[in-house]
Formats: structure tokens, C-alpha cells, sequence
């Protein structure tokens, strides 16, 4: 699978809402043009542009020079995934940046996962029942965590050599499905005090 694993340099220049959003359409939707991508937006040309040469700059995206000419510049990603994986960070900056990148992360993670949810009402009744959230607590130790969390990896990656994400058109009947995989430890709270009986 075509991956990229940025350096704290390029990880603070994706670490933006409008650079993440906009890697996300042109690895979904394919190559597009400022223009384009500014109409979809909701944002002048002028601000789209910028975000697209910073993330050009930092090898998210290039030029896709056979799609344009003299007066359109087309764009597409440069690769399908970005990895941010906490073993490629030794320094406190690099910790910072990962942070700042998971957090922007979990926010669009969020918010997709909430209009998925307000969609649901008027899916079709072929789609409807597959939009689900599960959620469970477990008590497990770090080693036992790590072995969960590896589980869920191998399957997403089973799910992608299966079906492998391809910008552009989709086939009649077909939808992107997104598949967030969230696993966290949470606040430990107090066992409950005892009963006064």
C-alpha cells in the first residue's frame, strides 16, 4: 500500500484542518484543480492555492502535469495513506507534532462519524444498517493493549489488500465505506464506594 511516514516538518504542515481535508478529497476523489478543490471547500482560490503548494512542498501532493495546461494547474496525492506511528518519534517536538496531528485526526474522525450518523434516517434501506458504533472497556495491561490494537491493524490492512482505495469514480452500486478503527485507555475512575445497607 503506497504510504507515506512524515518527519516532524511535514507532519506540522499537514497538522491543518483545511491541508488534511484537502489531502483527503484528492486521495478519494482523484486529481482536481485549485479552482475545483476552492468551489468544494468554500474557500477562495487564493487560500486553496497556498494550502495546496504546502503540502506540494512537503511531498503530500505533486502536479499531475498531463491533466493540465497553460492555465489550469491539477494536483493529486502523492500517496494513499499517511502513517504517523509513535515508534518514529525520539523527541519531545516530534511527540508534540504527533500529538497535534491526532488530535486534528480524532476531530475529522468525529465529525465524518456524526454526519454519517445524521445521514442515517434517510439511507437506503441496503445501507442503513450498515452505519454501527460499537464501544466496550476491557481491563487489560499495556502488553495485553498493544496485542488487541495489532489484531484490529492486521484487519484493516486485510481490508485494504481486499479492496484496495482507488481515487476517482466509483462502480455502479459501490459507496466508500469508511472504517475507523479508535482504541484508547480510558480515565480510570474510582471503584464505587460501599453500600451504607
Amino acid at each position: 500500500m503506497d504510504s507515506v511516514i512524515p518527519d516532524v516538518t511535514q507532519l506540522r504542515a499537514l497538522s491543518h484542518p483545511v491541508r488534511m481535508r484537502l489531502l483527503g478529497m484528492l486521495r478519494t476523489l482523484g486529481p482536481a484543480t485549485a479552482s475545483q478543490v476552492a468551489r468544494r471547500l468554500g474557500l477562495n482560490s487564493g487560500a486553496t492555492s497556498y494550502h495546496l503548494r504546502q503540502l506540494a512542498e512537503h511531498g503530500f501532493i505533486e502536479e499531475a502535469p498531463e491533466l493540465g495546461n497553460k492555465r489550469e494547474r491539477w494536483w493529486r496525492a502523492a500517496s494513499l495513506m499517511t502513517s504517523v506511528r509513535d515508534e518514529d518519534v525520539t523527541t519531545d517536538e516530534g511527540r508534540d507534532a504527533t500529538d497535534a496531528f491526532h488530535q486534528l485526526a480524532v476531530t475529522h474522525s468525529a465529525s465524518r462519524m456524526q454526519a454519517a450518523a445524521a445521514r442515517r434516517g434517510g439511507d437506503s434501506d441496503e445501507w442503513r444498517p450498515l452505519t454501527s458504533i460499537s464501544d466496550l472497556q476491557v481491563p487489560v495491561t499495556a502488553e495485553q493493549a498493544a496485542a488487541i490494537q495489532s489484531r484490529f491493524e492486521r484487519l484493516v490492512w486485510e481490508v485494504l489488500e481486499e479492496h484496495p482505495p482507488t481515487p476517482g469514480a466509483l462502480e455502479d452500486g459501490q459507496r466508500r465505506y469508511a472504517v475507523i478503527v479508535s482504541s484508547f485507555p480510558t480515565e480510570d475512575e474510582a471503584a464505587w464506594e460501599g453500600s451504607d445497607d
